[in-house]
């Protein structure tokens, strides 16, 4: 499958059409998806008349969209009019969205062919996917793992190679767990730099909520790039150009009370011998470093209000008071200025996203979830300090595939960096996975 900058020049090329595209997908995912179940919502017969539509202007001259004609997915979250937004719940499978996210808006006016939607856990509140309206969707590179969540369909479908590129939404690692579990690249974005009006709750047209974040996924670096400049990131600073040893790192190896398998251990500690073969600095340990113990139980709290909207949390604590609220967000703001401290000695940090890699398929509640550590069981739930170093913060952070364990499944981490450098952590991403392929 080409890349979705190489479709959209091949088809400005004409050396094929947007139909023929959009229909190779389409056969893509009919001959596999039977038992991956990544495509929940299709929309075969709009998206073939959306591919119809660019070829009529590519044929009258009209080539402009850096996503001319490319057929792609969209996180089931979105609303698309005429399609389904239920976010998993079955009370809600029966709301059809009357107008586009904005998201989705500057995809189509980037040229963009919507295949339909992919699939997620109930309420996008789990790190695997799976729900009573679509079912479950497994992992393509081991149909008896998770494929991460709440972008679990989002991911699959790109690790199966249905199509080039996709968007998803990230609160507790829902686009970077997904990524590192199946083996694609995933951009959280600083928070609020990007709009995400039409990620709304069944029903509602809330103003989103605390925390969360929409971002772009790809099988390829150079097509995260675009996504995520047509999703707005064309609006932030871009670093200088420079090379995998002008970079200074640092390297967070594991978080304090969190357990990480060896082997992902051993991939970011190879990550840094990499670049410090190029002559990057690399430092393991650093009194700038933030509490992030503190950083973790402030991150948990916040998460579940977000999550309950102010009523009961899921783990029985009682609601959050408005003063506690208060409190809680001038502790992210703390913790947000100890970090740009950091920053100011080095540009990327390169951590896990969690301790293991795709696990089994386990509906427990994440609450009560154990997984299974170099031989030791431990809680998941305690996994979610690591998605939370950038998302408490609300720093950028990039999952990038760096190896491959014992079992075959990828190994993925992320690159955090300071507020609004997105494309800092991205680029130091990309650097990460050139020097771990090579």
């Amino acid at each position: 499958m080409k890349t979705a900058l190489a479709t959209a020049a091949a088809i400005r090329a004409g050396e094929t059409t947007a139909l023929a595209e959009c229909d190779a997908a389409i056969a893509r995912i009919e001959a596999g998806d039977g038992e991956i179940n990544a495509v929940v919502v299709r929309d075969f017969d709009r998206a073939r008349d959306q591919a119809r539509a660019v070829d009529a202007q590519v044929a009258a001259g009209v080539m402009a969209g850096v996503l001319l004609g490319v057929p792609m997915t969209v996180k089931e979250s979105f609303d698309v009019a005429g399609l389904v937004s239920c976010w998993g719940f079955a009370e809600h499978a029966d709301f059809v969205a009357s107008e586009d996210a904005i998201a989705v808006q500057r995809l189509k006016r980037a040229g963009a062919v919507i295949l339909g939607k992919t699939n997620v856990p109930v309420a996008l509140a789990d790190l695997q996917t799976n729900n009573p309206v679509y079912g479950r969707t497994r992992n393509p590179h081991n149909l008896d793992r998770v494929p991460g969540g709440s972008s679990g369909g989002a991911a699959a479908a790109l690790a199966a190679g249905y199509v080039p590129i996709e968007i998803g939404s990230d609160i507790g690692g829902s686009i970077r767990l997904p990524a590192a579990f199946c083996g694609t690249w995933g951009h959280k974005p600083t928070y609020n730099a990007l709009l995400s009006y039409g990620h709304n709750f069944p029903r509602t047209e809330g103003c989103g909520v605390a925390l969360n974040v929409i971002g772009p996924l790809a099988r390829d670096a150079d097509d995260l790039e675009a996504l995520f400049e047509v999703m707005g990131g064309d609006a932030l600073a871009r670093p200088a150009p420079r090379g995998p040893g002008d970079w200074r790192i640092l390297l967070l190896d594991p978080h304090p009370n969190v357990p990480v398998q060896t082997s992902i251990r051993e991939a970011i500690e190879a990550t840094g011998k990499a670049f410090e073969a190029a002559g990057a600095t690399v430092d393991r340990e650093t009194a700038l470093l933030p509490d992030l113990i503190t950083q973790s139980a402030n991150y948990i709290r916040m998460l579940l209000t977000a999550m309950s909207r102010g009523g009961m949390p899921p783990n029985g604590a009682p609601p959050t008071s408005l003063g506690d609220w208060f409190g809680l967000i001038d502790a992210q703001a703390k913790c947000r200025r100890d970090w740009g401290r950091l920053f100011g000695s080095y540009d990327a940090v390169i951590a896990p996203i969690w301790g293991t890699t795709a696990y089994p398929h386990d509906d427990t509640p994440l609450g009560e979830r154990m997984l299974t550590i170099d031989g030791t069981p431990t809680p998941a739930g305690m996994q979610m300090a690591l998605p939370g170093l950038a998302t408490f913060p609300m720093l950028p952070a990039t999952s990038v595939r760096v190896g491959t364990d014992a079992d075959g499944l990828p190994i993925g981490v992320q690159v955090i960096a300071d507020y609004n450098r997105d494309w800092t952590a991205i680029a130091v991403a990309r650097a990460a996975h050139d020097l771990m392929r090579s």
